[in-house]
């Protein structure tokens, strides 16, 4: 055994095997020069192209009802492998099979035209990553497999219905965040006006006057901060901003960073997010948790992408932290890098307010539920110091507890300490304000009705 010379000389009782060990032993071979020789071989008629399915997946092309595909071969000719793909819930469906297309031979019609593709997977070595699947598309011209790979690589990289989500190493277009931000109106997003009609300015501003940008000679980008406690409202602005800019007349993408972790390390992902962001541009990119993503070993990294010969014209940024100590202050104190900041405080007596009447309003059509004014203003007076998700906490506690107890009898306004509402929301709040360490009593007794 003599390194580049080894050939393996295995002697198994059954032929797969002796093949399966005789080519695991192999010298290294390129999996798609092998595959482009064996094509022109049978089709010396027709012009071949090459194009990996990351950047122009013709199989979701013609699955979205764009161009036809069907399966040529033989099934005995093919390498598939078929998985389980569980429901989104557990309690939706039963979840279905997936073919997952190894090495395949199809028939793609589109627009009048028909193609033979093949598609395999060509990771050659097991410590190849990412994964490497290739298309092999014959056609009897270049221009008509131009006009496949134009129309199937704009669907491909479309985020129409989607966010491009950047999580463990890749790009991947995440539908669930995309419906999540449908519901996410800045009328339900309780801020002091004057801060909310600022963040909606600022952004609005941005998109819409690039050509001011120009003639000021001044860079057409900018960044923000959004830091404060958790649960004040952060991630809620985000959906928001990103909700009001998909809606625009000229839809704005936003591309969401959740992680740098990836097979090439944090330097290799950054340049892959700024790359993207630059292709998307104008975009809106977001650093959920930026303290977690901007350490003192990715920083220069980061900084490098911001402050580099690379121009990130069009782009919008926005990192949310909740401990902006963290942050180096070459990117939380310096401008141009992130130019504004605004704090997510605990919400004040008349946010709490409103945050109480954002619930009674949820509950309006509930009428087993007492939910008089006045008890709005009683679970602001004693939840001094909650953040919007602790006040979450005491709405959705109580509501439980009702809910598995006997239904509320009725009462008059008057006597709010009798409705079972308060007497829960109470109770809750009492053992809330135990966890955060706040003596109840003296709110309890300042507490008039």
């Amino acid at each position: 055994m003599t390194g580049d010379n080894f050939i393996s000389n295995p002697s198994f009782a059954n032929e797969t095997s002796n093949v399966y060990f005789e080519h695991a032993s192999a010298r290294r071979v390129d999996t798609n020069a092998v595959l482009v020789e064996a094509i022109r071989r049978e089709y010396p008629q027709l012009h071949l192209t090459v194009s990996p399915t990351y950047s122009c997946n013709l199989l979701a092309f013609a699955a979205s009802g764009k161009a036809a595909a069907a399966p040529i071969d033989k099934e005995s000719d093919r390498l598939y492998v078929q998985y389980f793909s569980p429901p989104s819930r557990r309690l939706n469906g039963n979840g279905r099979l997936v073919e997952d297309v190894q090495f395949g031979k199809f028939l793609i019609d589109f627009a009048g035209k028909e193609y033979v593709v093949y598609i395999a997977e060509g990771r050659d070595g097991q410590a190849a990553y990412p994964q490497v699947r290739n298309q092999y598309i014959l056609s009897s011209s270049v221009q008509a497999t131009e006009r496949l790979l134009l129309e199937a690589g704009r669907f491909t990289s479309s985020v129409d219905g989607a966010v491009l989500v950047y999580d463990r190493g890749y790009w991947q277009k995440n539908r669930d965040l995309w419906e999540s931000i449908q519901e996410a109106e800045w009328s339900n997003v309780i801020l002091d006006e004057d801060m909310k009609k600022d963040l909606i300015n600022d952004v609005d501003n941005f998109f819409n006057n690039q050509d001011t940008y120009k003639k000021l000679k001044v860079p057409w980008r900018r960044g923000e901060i959004f830091y404060g406690p958790p649960g004040n409202g952060k991630t809620i602005s985000i959906k928001a901003l990103m909700h009001s800019l998909y809606r625009r007349k000229d839809p704005v993408p936003t591309l969401y960073v959740r992680s740098l972790a990836g097979y090439g390390g944090p330097e290799a992902s950054l340049a892959t997010i700024f790359g993207q962001a630059r292709r998307y541009a104008p975009c809106f990119l977001i650093f959920e948790d930026l303290d977690s993503i901007i350490t003192d070993q990715t920083r220069s990294y980061f900084l490098n992408e911001v402050d580099g010969l690379t121009s990130n014209d069009g782009i919008f940024m926005v990192g949310s932290t909740n401990h902006l100590e963290r942050l180096d202050p070459g990117i939380s104190k310096r401008p141009s890098r992130f130019d504004r900041k605004y704090l997510f405080p605990n919400p004040n007596h008349e946010q709490r307010v409103m945050y109480a009447h954002f619930w009674q309003r949820k509950l309006k059509d509930n009428k087993e539920i007492e939910f008089p004014d006045k008890l709005c203003e009683a679970v602001s007076s004693i939840t001094d110091g909650f953040s919007f998700a602790y006040m979450q906490e005491a709405f959705v506690a109580s509501l439980l507890a009702l809910a598995i107890s006997d239904k509320e009898e009725g009462h008059h306004d008057a006597d709010l300490d009798k409705l079972p509402l308060w007497q829960q929301l109470k109770k809750q709040i009492k053992i809330l304000r135990d966890e955060l360490h706040q003596d109840p009593g003296e709110a309890f007794a300042a507490l008039k009705i």
